[in-house]
């Protein structure tokens, strides 16, 4: 099995966090919490390969890159402070519970998105998995950061 590690200081891990989560905050703002219905119809659990991870996607409605993703472990924080709000709401409306796997290791898994609406590039999507479970995710684009579902 190969892991890939990355050192990462808390300070530049709450910068980014910071961003995504005020990112998040607007894409709840301007999308509401659609991606709650698809979640229910996509199942997390048995997501084990490359192959099992596309698939996921697809199920969500997205087109990934073919030759793979980037892959990094990171440790979620034992609690999360009020700075995660927005984005524990994020995946909450997604019926993702990061809370569950606070202290824990998970793996984030990025790919490039081939199909965003009207075209847009440089669209990425982030799946975070515990073991063989997506636990979380979400899609970012220069300036958005929305959950799974593809917007309207």
């Amino acid at each position: 099995m190969f892991i890939w590690t990355a050192k990462l200081s808390k300070k530049r891990v709450v910068l980014a966090l910071a961003a995504a989560m005020c990112l998040s905050a607007a894409a709840v703002t301007l999308f509401g919490n659609r991606g709650a219905a698809a979640s229910a119809a996509v199942s997390p659990k048995g997501v084990k390969t490359e192959e099992d991870r596309v698939a996921y996607l697809q199920e969500w409605g997205w087109q990934v890159s073919p030759q793979g993703a980037l892959v990094e472990e990171l440790e979620l924080p034992k609690e999360f402070g009020p700075e995660y709000s927005q984005y524990l709401e994020l995946q909450t409306g997604q019926g993702f519970d990061l809370a569950k796997y606070a202290g824990k290791r998970v793996r984030r898994y990025t790919y490039e998105v081939l199909n965003y609406p009207g075209g847009e590039t440089g669209v990425i999507v982030h799946l975070l998995l515990c073991k063989n479970t997506v636990v979380g995710g979400e899609v970012m684009g220069g300036n958005f950061l929305h959950g799974l579902a593809v917007p309207e």
